[in-house]
């Protein structure tokens, strides 16, 4: 039995619902050492994000895209999924869940366990690339050999267009097949949890006030207030990590 009354109150919702969504963001994988690009000190606070067009226009910005890449490689790879992600995973596992939406570009919910399908990537994935005209997708090793021979932007094989890492950058469009996807599964849940996201980038962050909208059971998750902590039906300031894996029943 837990002795948690919040942490069994969370429980008691999860064996209640029959069609559940997990919304993630970045509280979720800081506990595995991916940083939060948006925190009081991360990265985007001292280095400007590179802006889509930017990208597209110059050689530089799409030589520029690429160091940054890199230089975040080992951290990318020494990351492995963590309580909250196998937890989630379990949700998945058990039916409970039908998908996570996430705002993450980490890919550990698939290293969770969790088959792709099931996962809806708002945000893209950083673990590969593609090609932005064809879509054919690149390994990130490939790709790093050749650009560290003389740093040139990489080209597709294929079609001569610009390889980008598989991520929505700034001012690139959102990926429509996903957000649609991500819609349905919203107003289809009776439980909508927020696990370690602030809720302040939109539109993604118009799931949880869809959801709610639409009857279901919003919880939130998050070490600190979020914009929609007055909205939501349960807010929990906590880890999230022990919180979910403690509700799950996931060490």
């Amino acid at each position: 039995m837990l002795q948690d009354p919040q942490i069994a109150k969370l429980a008691r919702l999860i064996d209640k619902s029959r069609r559940a969504v997990v919304f993630t963001g970045a509280g979720i994988s800081t506990e595995s050492g991916i940083p939060d690009f948006r925190s009081p000190g991360g990265i985007w606070t001292r280095m400007a994000p590179i802006d889509f067009a930017d990208f597209l226009a110059s050689e530089e910005a799409r030589r520029e895209t690429w160091r940054r890449r890199f230089a975040m490689e080992e951290t990318f790879r020494a990351a492995a999924p963590n309580r909250g992600h196998r937890a989630v995973a379990e949700l998945v596992r058990r039916g409970t869940a039908a998908v996570v939406i996430t705002q993450n570009i980490d890919g550990l919910h698939q290293a969770s366990g969790i088959a792709a399908e099931r996962v809806i990537e708002l945000h893209g994935n950083t673990t590969y690339a593609a090609c932005l005209d064809c879509e054919r997708r690149y390994e990130l090793d490939a790709v790093r050999e050749a650009f560290e021979r003389d740093e040139s932007a990489p080209v597709c094989d294929s079609c001569g267009g610009w390889i980008k890492t598989a991520t929505i950058s700034f001012g690139q469009a959102m990926p429509a097949a996903a957000m649609r996807r991500a819609e349905t599964e919203t107003i289809a849940a009776d439980l909508f949890i927020v696990a370690g996201s602030s809720l302040v980038v939109y539109p993604a962050a118009g799931f949880p006030e869809l959801a709610k909208r639409y009857g279901a059971t919003l919880v939130i998750v998050n070490r600190e207030t979020t914009g929609l902590d007055a909205i939501a039906d349960f807010v929990l300031h906590r880890a999230i990590g022990e919180t979910l894996g403690t509700a799950v029943g996931v060490d």
